[in-house]
């Protein structure tokens, strides 16, 4: 018999000769199994373009990002990885100073040590605590860092230190600075005193927007330049900028409170001759004649010499006497001369992950207090951070502020720690967290997923062998 004639754009019809049962062929279009997977075209591969891959790999991101424990991993994990980091290169960094001081060379390190321990049990204390309780400590803390920071100018019980009176003795060599206490008392009691203001529909009105935040900032920002501490009370400007930029300050009063700011900041260095010696240093690169600017060429010096994966951990050369103050301001030239580029963008980029994180945590709660703190917290962390490595690269005057949780200093890493146990907690409050928190949680002795895990094998096995 003559084949049967198919008309153009139309599919041949089955085969109604086959037998019954008979495997049918699959159709054009379709992938092996017959299941609606549409095959690879001719000269491209079954992955798809570069650009399908690329816009795959888009969604996936965006629905990791959206799933509701992002947060909470990201502000946890980037937190403690940049300790532990900071505490390997603290070791590595101080040793030779501690030997030059006669101390042993794990000196310094086991200090940090101490203080990385006491602050991760302030971490897990504050991150357990409900928001009810952060918002009562927030004046108690704030009257227990004014009591201290005046303390600090008593003759007898203040301490200086490389000309700045900023510190108080606890016996033997534990130093404490209740400045670095005053960034996290502000944030308590600044989102406490707005949320309260907030609810009564207050903060439309000037007054109740300025007054009493700006005053009581003021005078941490006075108590703190009573010492000489410029690079702390940059940071408190920082957050008192962004404590109002989050209540909804109109323009004309941010730019107001900026340029007053502006020429407070200028007058203050202009009548420091030392001040001025560090604004001339920005961009430098080379060691001018009359010797200053030595910090700040030698931390290019340690970053220029580390290439793209550095020299290697404990390797360095600036800090055998070169490079001053290595395991405390300057620690990222420390990082980026040992670890090289790859080593210094890991830091940037976890820097990164947890200021992204607290920003998320910021725009997602509904509670006006929760909001403030999370915005007062990230605005700090990521502003010092911002100032600490402005400073290193030569971008920014060197203001004298630690990197955050990096840094040696025990007085700084305290209270940030808890600062950060602060995001984890306001993390956790979120509706969809909690739920997939609860979902977590052990039921009956056996966690959940186990359970899930040993329902689906037992139906695998009653499915018959036909149906797998």
């Amino acid at each position: 018999m003559p084949a049967k004639q198919v008309l153009p754009g139309r599919r041949p019809s089955a085969d109604k000769t086959a037998k019954p049962g008979a495997p049918r062929a699959p159709r054009a279009g379709r992938g092996v199994l017959g299941r609606g997977r549409p095959a690879a075209r001719p000269g491209r591969p079954a992955g798809g373009g570069p650009l399908t891959r690329l816009r795959r790999t888009q969604r996936r991101l965006r629905r990791a990002w959206d799933r509701p424990l992002t947060a909470y991993y990201l502000i946890f994990g980037s937190s403690l990885l940049i300790t532990v980091l900071g505490l390997v290169m603290v070791y590595s960094a101080s040793m030779i100073k501690a030997l030059q001081l006669g101390l042993g060379d794990a000196y310094f390190f086991k200090k940090q040590f101490l203080a990385a321990a006491i602050g991760t049990g302030l971490l897990l204390i504050a991150s357990r605590m409900p928001v009810k309780l952060h918002r009562a400590l927030s004046y108690p803390v704030l009257t227990g860092t004014l009591f201290l920071m005046v303390l600090v100018q008593v003759p007898g019980i203040g301490v200086s230190i490389n000309g700045n009176q900023n510190w108080i003795s606890l016996g033997g060599p534990f130093m404490l600075q209740p400045s670095e206490f005053g960034k996290l008392a502000l944030i308590l009691w600044g989102a406490d005193l707005l949320a309260r203001k907030g609810d009564k529909d207050l903060l439309s009105q000037w007054k109740h927007l300025l007054v009493p935040l700006v005053p009581v900032t003021f005078l941490l920002l006075g108590l703190i330049m009573l010492g000489g501490d410029m690079g702390t009370a940059m940071i408190l400007g920082a957050i008192l900028f962004g404590l109002l930029w989050l209540a909804g300050a109109p323009t004309r009063m941010f730019a107001a409170v900026l340029a007053f700011v502006g020429v407070l900041v200028a007058l203050l260095i202009k009548t420091s001759p030392h001040r001025m010696d560090r604004l001339q240093c920005i961009g430098v690169t080379e060691l001018p004649e009359n010797g200053l600017c030595w910090q700040a060429v030698h931390g290019i010096y340690a970053l220029a010499s580390g290439g793209w994966f550095g020299s290697g951990l404990g390797a360095s050369v600036e800090k055998w006497g070169q490079l001053p103050e290595a395991h405390t301001d300057f620690i990222f030239a420390i990082t980026g001369e040992e670890l090289g580029l790859a080593g210094t963008l890991s830091v940037l980029a976890l820097f990164a992950a947890l200021g992204y994180a607290g920003i998320r945590v910021a725009g997602r709660t509904e509670d006006p207090f929760v909001r403030f703190a999370a915005g007062g917290v990230t605005t700090w962390i990521t502003a010092q951070a911002v100032i600490n490595i402005g400073a290193v690269l030569g971008l920014l005057p060197i203001a004298g502020v630690p990197l955050p949780l990096f840094s040696y200093g025990g007085s700084a890493l305290l209270p940030t720690m808890f600062a950060v146990g602060l995001l984890i907690a306001f993390a956790r409050e979120e509706p969809a967290a909690r739920a997939a928190l609860a979902m977590r949680r052990p039921k009956n002795g056996r966690p959940r997923t186990g359970q899930r895990w040993k329902s689906m094998r037992r139906r695998v096995k009653k499915r018959p062998s036909g149906e797998r």
